[in-house]
């Protein structure tokens, strides 16, 4: 279900970011606000495992605009120099939202329900189009356009070929085993197949020069490592506390506010002190190291580990994320052209987005395998 909507959301960022460039922001947000409160609601009325994982997919493909197209509006509407600002808020927001999901969602499963999850979203997703239709000004060129339609199959495709290959290798099928060889072959040749494709597209889903780019490259890569750090550790802490330290969902969902904290001190005060030096360069490498040390201390948790111990180093992991969300798509929208601009944040935000697909899978994947083998020496 988790794998589901992140891999929707993941697939879908390039070609949302690419035709906010060709044709307008204002109309695909509002569009992808439309397609999540839709998922959303057919979430919240599904009826078995397999609804609730297709309905999710699909709230997934609009969370993929929600995720970039609200980046790339705020890079048009505010000038070049308060970027740090705006976009700081922006993380602040998304890392506390990021961590406050499973605090509402306890709440909402002891309180309500669990479909309640999804409900919420409907009052607020209508009151965000509200806003949108009366305050956001409307872009974007009023000619024809060429869509990659091709490229963006193939990336979806490769996409989900190898996040379904960490997903299913070595838990639900063998790492040896016919499936998980066929989705690493497949995985290859459909990137191969993409490569090519962008080289000839008239107007490509993710403009090959974007990687000619350093700063672009970087940002991309250490992108794909806070996406596997942030949604990885999201997904599996709550359930950590609720099974080793026997916590309620509300009380699993209370013990991560000290991440909630560490992310809105430094988002925000990196975003200051961006707008007021003009250097971002440094935050990101002082993130990726707190980032480092907040995981080497999640990993040493056990069953003793007290909660004080717990709450610090989530501090750590944190402090870390906040440094390094939003500064990467900062740094991305001032190295690029104003017509890549969605390109180049989509992109960005794929390979984040990637990463969390991926954390997700390898998490899952090294937690069924534990679980199953702990299982089996206690039952012998």
């Amino acid at each position: 279900m988790v794998t589901g909507y992140l891999l929707a959301s993941t697939v879908s960022t390039p070609l949302w970011g690419k035709l906010g460039d060709l044709y307008g922001r204002k109309r695909f947000f509002q569009a992808s606000i439309v397609i999540f409160l839709v998922g959303s609601a057919l979430c919240g009325i599904s009826q078995n495992m397999t609804e609730l994982i297709l309905f999710r997919t699909v709230q997934g493909l609009g969370a993929g605009g929600l995720l970039v197209l609200v980046q790339a509006i705020i890079a048009d509407v505010v000038p070049p120099r308060q970027l740090g600002r705006y976009q700081s808020l922006f993380g602040a927001v998304f890392g506390v939202s990021s961590v406050a999901g499973p605090l509402l969602g306890g709440f909402f499963v002891n309180t309500l329900s669990w479909r309640w999850i999804f409900y919420i979203n409907l009052p607020i997703g209508a009151a965000a189009l509200l806003v949108l239709a009366l305050a956001l000004p409307t872009t974007g060129e009023q000619r024809q356009h060429t869509i990659d339609y091709l490229g963006t199959v193939l990336l979806a495709a490769a996409a989900t070929s190898l996040v379904l290959l960490t997903t299913l290798g070595g838990s639900v099928y063998p790492w040896t085993s016919a499936p998980t060889f066929i989705l690493a072959i497949a995985g290859v040749l459909l990137i191969i197949g993409f490569l090519f494709t962008e080289r000839r597209a008239a107007e490509p889903v993710m403009p090959l020069e974007l990687f000619r780019n350093p700063v672009f490259s970087f940002a991309s890569a250490i992108g794909f490592v806070v996406g596997f750090a942030l949604f990885g550790a999201t997904t599996y802490l709550p359930l950590f506390l609720q099974v080793v330290n026997g916590a309620s969902p509300t009380s699993s969902g209370l013990r991560l506010l000290p991440m909630i904290l560490g992310v809105l001190i430094t988002s925000i005060t990196s975003g200051q002190l961006i707008t007021r030096l003009g250097r971002y360069k440094v935050f990101p490498i002082a993130g990726t190291a707190l980032m480092t040390v907040g995981l080497f201390l999640l990993s040493r948790m056990n069953e003793q580990t007290s909660v004080l111990v717990q709450s610090l180093s989530m501090l750590v992991l944190g402090l870390g994320l906040g440094l390094v969300f939003q500064v990467l798509v900062i740094a991305v929208q001032n190295a690029m052209e104003y017509r890549n601009l969605g390109a180049a944040t989509s992109d960005a935000t794929f390979f984040r987005a990637i990463g969390g697909s991926f954390g997700t899978a390898v998490f899952g994947a090294i937690f069924s395998n534990q679980l199953a083998a702990h299982l089996s020496s206690l039952a012998s």
